[in-house]
């Protein structure tokens, strides 16, 4: 089996016979007759893909007999691109430096990983998230889902702190900013 990278892996799938054929054996063929007859491709064709996939530790012989493909090589590739990735800092998603002490704590790749259940800790994380809205700017409830959604699956307990906190208030199924920290516009000081 070869030991390739994420891109080797995209490689092998980047041509269109090669791409059939594993796409034929997840949906159940096993066989390179039956590989054939899925795809629609000739057999020299299915041939020479299979002996590339195999070679590049895609597919393999599964222990039943005939072909799987290998899918623990994607989940590997997968963690390998993740844990190459970058994580943003805090202050990229527009903390303040008192901000992203606390928050370096919850954001894991630019998501809360928990809300905290201290109400100070929280108290930092709902003013960065109320820093998301723009002062004198209304949203609809839907709106301030997808943008609470982006940091955490349960957005519905972001928004209900939020205006419990007086961060943001609710009226009618919209909402807008009300509180939290922000910088003030110099030309407005003018």
């Amino acid at each position: 089996m070869s030991d390739a990278g994420p891109e080797a892996l995209v490689g092998l799938l980047a041509e269109e016979s090669r791409l059939k054929v594993v796409s034929a054996i997840v949906l159940g063929a096993t066989t390179e007759r039956e590989i054939v007859t899925a795809t629609n491709l000739d057999p020299k064709t299915v041939r020479k893909a299979l002996e590339r996939l195999i070679r590049g530790g895609i597919v393999e012989s599964a222990t039943t007999g005939g072909l799987r493909v290998v899918t623990e090589r994607f989940k590997e590739a997968a963690r390998r691109v993740a844990a190459d990735r970058p994580q943003p800092r805090p202050e990229e998603l527009g903390a303040t430096a008192d901000q992203a002490q606390v928050l370096r704590n919850f954001l894991v790749d630019g998501k809360l990983s928990h809300i905290p259940a201290t109400r100070s800790k929280r108290l930092v994380v709902l003013d960065f998230l109320a820093g998301q809205f723009e002062p004198g700017r209304v949203y609809p409830e839907a709106q301030v889902n997808y943008v609470l959604g982006r940091f955490h699956p349960d957005y519905a307990a972001l928004r209900r702190y939020l205006v419990e906190e007086e961060l943001l208030e609710r009226r009618e199924g919209f909402y807008w900013r009300t509180g939290g920290t922000f910088d003030l516009d110099e030309q407005s000081a003018d």
